[in-house]
């Protein structure tokens, strides 16, 4: 009997997420801006306390526009650290506001879409984990894509996060091969 990758646990929010969003290749600059973010706000914490605080995220970073995030300033700051239904830290949120100025400059130079696609030339990573442990937690592409978008002037984006990016956002299929996902999610590439 074919069993979801073991990181998912028993949890409905996480067997939906895993079932459905995880690995599943996402083309939308914005939808991958947003994802790039929410890793950013995980840092630290454990992934089930953002997801069950995304659509909190949604409401407060307006549906994550990064036309409009880019120009907020110490007063949307102040207002976002006083929402408790969001992580309310300083740096993070900052650093989600300079992010969405980044975003803008790669968007327009071509897309951030292809620009982040580049890296893996356009479709997803196959790989074939037989256990949890074979999985890295960074690698040499993603350390490539950490430099680079430092370099472009994200913050929170380090070689760990942006690998559990490229892997939500399915860059790489990184479900374990006995996941029913592994070949489901291996098929939504071809398409």
């Amino acid at each position: 009997m074919a069993e979801r990758c073991g990181w998912v646990g028993a949890d409905p929010i996480y067997e939906a997420y895993h079932d459905s969003e995880w690995g599943v290749p996402e083309f939308d600059s914005r939808a991958l801006w947003e994802k790039l973010v929410l890793d950013g706000f995980q840092a630290g914490l454990s992934w089930i306390t953002i997801l069950r605080k995304r659509d909190n995220f949604r409401k407060a970073f307006q549906g994550f526009d990064p036309h409009v995030i880019a120009g907020w300033g110490e007063r949307e700051v102040t207002r976002l650290l006083s929402d408790p239904g969001i992580i309310r830290h300083r740096g993070k949120i900052e650093a989600t506001i300079g992010n969405a100025r980044a975003w803008v400059g790669i968007e327009a130079g071509g897309g951030f879409d292809r620009y982040l696609w580049d890296y893996v030339g356009g479709a997803p990573i196959r790989n074939r984990w037989r256990s949890l442990d074979e999985v890295p937690a960074e690698t040499d592409i993603s350390r490539a894509i950490s430099r680079d978008l430092k370099k472009k002037g994200f913050k929170f984006c380090g070689p760990t996060i942006v690998y559990a990016f490229m892997q939500a956002v399915g860059m790489v299929n990184d479900h374990l091969v006995s996941c029913p996902c592994h070949e489901k999610v291996a098929r939504m590439a071809t398409l």
